[in-house]
This record gives C-alpha cells, structure tokens and sequence, in this order.
C-alpha cells in the first residue's frame, strides 16, 4: 500500500494499484460503482471498482485502450457511461499508427458490466475531455480532421446509439487554411468548458478563459475573455451563486523548477466585462525543487450527485497533492487542508492527478504515474465546515 507522506484534515482511508496499471487519470463514482479513465502509459483504458465498501474497493473490470490511443475520460449520467478516445501519444507526430478519434457511449443497465450502444466519429486526433451531467447536450474539446488542435464542440445524446454534432466553435486561427491569430510560441486551445446557465466558461490553453453565449446552442458566440497571462489553462469552474468563476492553470512541465502555475479567482457578476480578483496562495514547501510536475491541475467540479459547494473548493496539485480551500473571501482564498501520498514504487514523486468528491464527503484520487487510487476522508473539523458550506438539493 502506498502510504501518507503529509496531511493535514485529510487521512487516508484506502488505498488500490489498479492490478499494476495504475496510471490513473479522470475518476467518478456513481452509485456503487467508480469510473476511472487511464493516462494512456499502462495500456489500460477504463478501470471500474466496485467501492460499496469504500475501505476495501474491489476491482471488478479493466477494458485495454485501443491501440495508438488512450481512453482517459469518463462521464457518468442517465444511466449511460461516456468514454473519449484520442490519440495517443499526444505530442506530435502523433500516434505511429491508426487510432480510435471520438466519443464512445456505454448502457449502464449493470453498472459493472458497461454495454456499448454508439460511437460519434470526431476524426482527427479525436475528443480530448467530456463533460456532461445529463441531458441531450455533451459538451466536449476535440481535434476533428480539418483543425490543428483542440476545438469546442457540442454533441446530441437524444438517441445514444447514434450521437450528433450540434456545434463548435474556435479560435480563429485553429482550422485548415486559416492563418493563426495568436503570438507565436503561445497555444490556443480548448481544453474544456463547464456550464452555468446560458454561459459556457472554456479554459482555452494559452488564450485563458473564453466565455460563450449558448443560449442558442447550435450558434455559440464569445462574449468575453479574461487574461491574466498564465498558461494551459484547464479548468473554469463556475460559482453561478457567486458570480464568480475559480480557474486553474495546468502545469504541463516536470521539475525541478518548472515555470510557474498557478489557480486564480475571476469576477463574472457582468460576465461581458471579466475581472481578475486574486489568486489562490501556492503550497508552502520545496515541492518547486522535486522531480515530475508541481502545480494545479484541476478543480472537483461541483457535479449534480457529487458534493457541491461554492466556498470549500478541492483541487489536485500533482506532487504536492490534494489542496483543499476555503474561499469565504474571494479576494483572499485560504487553504485549509492538504494531503500529500509517499512517492509510489516506480515513480520519482507523487503525481496527485483527477479528484471526485462524493455525496457522503469521500475523496477519490487518482495519480497519473504509478500510484493508483486513493480515498480519503476529511476530519470531523473540514466535515462539518464542509457540511454547512454544501449546495442544497
């Protein structure tokens, strides 16, 4: 079992290798049954366990990618599992031979035993990341044939067994034939959007936050953008209570002393006119001076089913693990908690990479070398912060 090396309000309950391929990358619970989609290094695709015994989760299933390709994204809703496939390796020139490029729809009638009803065909280098809660609408980021990297799109789910392109937006620049509007050296490109309303909040790389009007889904239009000159932007987590949006900016690059990320706080309460607040503080400790990589690199997204909050905030900080955050003043977010997992067997850090909150309070946590899945449970203090800071319904 891979261990605790740091911790504070969080204590490590379980722990799993995954049967050895325990590259894990996004990860969801359902009901009785997690979800975890795999980097792509170990040759797995999709893992699910059994965790109706969170102390003891059993692993009942694990699918191979395809070849040249990875499976690294799970949604779960509506009694359906949706699963991307993108080429694999993602650094050009690409996969060496022909790989899976879309999005593949599973029937959950058994939870541990996924049935596939339908597959979109993006082509290109294929989807990248999911996200959807239920509903007609999957919104996703995709490289289809005719783009140079990765675009927004929306897909219809109305009839799973044969899922259709609704729309997509990018920058301009990013198609065939068209010359790119960016500064050399930089990357535009859409990672992914959360949605709050008729507002789509796109971390878009090195552009930062794209904020789209889809109150008419099949013709999305910027409205606005925040800068604040970060880089990879990954994740913009809307607070629609709030009127504000948390961000995070991937680190992308191993360390030792990497170029900075970091996680900021956007004011959206006039989402035409974007305000950057403040940035969240940065773990204290040498993390800069380890191997692998040290910096954000996403948020719990507040998941209808999952615990839901717009004050106590979660977010995976690779080695320097899970950061737990209290942002009762937007102006000056405060980390509460932490914990931080042993360097695992054949890695040279820990790589804390994918987290899920649940409704009972648990975190789920991936890492995205060789350290499998982790649960965690907070103490009695962070629980009842949690619980009187939880979302109602």
């Amino acid at each position: 079992m891979v261990g605790t090396a740091s911790a504070h309000g969080l204590r490590l309950i379980a722990h799993h290798d995954l049967d050895g391929r325990s590259d894990g990358m996004q990860i969801m619970r359902e009901g009785d049954a997690l979800y975890i989609g795999h980097n792509g290094t170990s040759g797995a695709g999709t893992s699910i366990v059994d965790v109706r015994d969170p102390v003891k989760p059993e692993l009942v299933a694990q699918w191979p990618a395809p070849p040249n390709t990875h499976t690294h994204k799970v949604q779960v809703a509506d009694g359906l599992l949706l699963v991307n496939h993108e080429g694999f390796p993602l650094r050009p020139p690409g996969p060496a031979g022909p790989h899976g490029a879309g999005l593949a729809v599973y029937r959950l009638d058994d939870p541990f035993a996924p049935e596939r009803i339908g597959f979109w065909e993006s082509g290109g280098r294929g989807v990248h990341r999911i996200v959807w809660e239920g509903g007609p609408y999957a919104h996703m980021s995709a490289t289809p044939d005719g783009f140079n990297d990765r675009i927004w799109v929306v897909v219809d789910l109305t009839d799973p067994t044969n899922p259709a392109l609704v729309s997509r937006w990018w920058w301009p620049g990013q198609a065939d034939g068209e010359k790119p509007t960016w500064p050399q050296g930089k990357r535009y490109a859409a990672h992914h959007a959360l949605v709050a309303g008729d507002r789509a909040y796109v971390g878009y790389d090195d552009a930062n936050m794209v904020v789209l009007d889809i109150a008419d889904i099949t013709m999305p239009m910027m409205i606005s953008r925040a800068v604040w000159g970060g880089g990879a932007t990954h994740t913009c987590l809307p607070l629609p209570g709030r009127g504000l949006v948390v961000v995070t900016d991937e680190q992308q690059t191993d360390g030792p002393r990497a170029p900075e990320r970091r996680m900021h706080v956007i004011d959206v309460s006039d989402d035409l006119n974007p305000r950057y607040l403040a940035a969240f503080p940065a773990p204290e400790g040498n993390f800069n001076d380890r191997p692998l990589r040290f910096g954000p690199h996403n948020f719990h997204e507040n998941r209808r089913g999952s615990y839901r909050s717009e004050r106590i905030l979660f977010a995976t900080y690779f080695n320097a693990g899970v950061r737990v955050y209290d942002l009762k003043d937007p102006h000056h977010p405060v980390e509460i908690a932490h914990w931080i997992s042993q360097t695992p067997p054949g890695s040279a850090a820990p790589q804390a990479n994918d987290l899920f909150v649940d409704a009972e309070g648990l975190i789920w946590v991936t890492d995205r070398g060789t350290g499998g899945l982790f649960v965690l449970e907070p103490d009695p203090d962070l629980a009842r912060l949690m619980r009187d800071n939880e979302l109602p319904g």
